[in-house]
């Protein structure tokens, strides 16, 4: 009974020396995490001119920014090189996470998500560009020249807060939709989802799309939530084939043994 009691007690101190070092791990990666987004921001200061030029560009050109409060241009200036920290610090952020996770995956599944890492990266860039390249200059045009309103009735005259607010909200959104075709194609690979279950439920992901597309999106009008939830359909469909392509290696084994 001596020997039994032990053995428990010994098995609870395993388990809350092993919970204990997941949160010191845990700590020092969201502490190395914090660090590096403090650098790459830092370092953005040199460039925040450049970077707040970045941001105005996809403004229309009538548009006047007004500064609405004594240190509200002080705090765009922090607030977007911030942002540029973030976005800098990502992939190594990315890389803590990874590998706070990874003792709990198997050996298939690590290689699997080390595989997607730059992926994951490019497909978040090319969410962000669609946003900036393609998205903004018609909604913003919407949002500034109302139909619904008669010409004159107010002139815009646009906090540059709010601006810069409303832009990296779009930005950040659209680079995390269109990160779904990896998503759909790491749970293919450990099995959770199949193509089967992806185009049995496409009326959902139809619905879902333009609901999302009227989360995201700062109008309400049609156009630009089918500009948004036209790129989201596609990445469902392209999702489908990359599920298509995660299983069929997976079947072509289990069907040779």
């Amino acid at each position: 009974m001596w020997g039994v009691g032990a053995l428990r007690r010994r098995s609870s101190r395993e388990k809350d020396l092993s919970f204990k070092g997941h949160l010191i791990e845990l700590r020092q990666r969201l502490l190395w995490s914090v660090v590096a987004v403090l650098v790459f921001t830092l370092a953005s200061l040199a460039f925040a001119k450049h970077i707040f030029n970045f941001f105005e560009d996809r403004a229309p050109a009538d548009v006047v920014f007004v500064q609405i409060g004594v240190t509200e241009m002080v705090g765009v200036y922090m607030k977007v090189c911030l942002y540029a920290g973030l976005v800098l610090a990502f992939p190594f952020v990315l890389y803590q996470i990874v590998m706070f996770i990874h003792p709990a995956l198997t050996r298939q599944e690590k290689t699997y998500l080390y595989t997607l890492m730059p992926a994951v990266i490019l497909f978040f860039v090319g969410g962000a560009a669609f946003t900036y390249w393609v998205f903004l200059p018609p909604a913003l045009e919407f949002l500034l020249d109302m139909p619904l309103v008669d010409p004159g009735t107010a002139e815009p005259m646009i906090s540059i807060g709010n601006y810069i607010s409303v832009v990296v909200k779009l930005l950040v959104a659209m680079g995390l939709i269109f990160e779904l075709p990896l998503v759909i194609y790491f749970l293919s690979k450990i099995g959770i989802i199949t193509p089967e279950w992806l185009c049995r439920f496409w009326r959902f992901a139809f619905v879902g799309a333009f609901i999302i597309a009227a989360i995201v999106t700062p109008t309400f009008d049609p156009i630009n939530q089918t500009i948004v939830a036209a790129p989201i359909l596609l990445l469902y469909g392209i999702g489908i084939l990359l599920s298509m392509l995660a299983t069929r290696g997976k079947r072509a084994q289990e069907s040779g043994s």
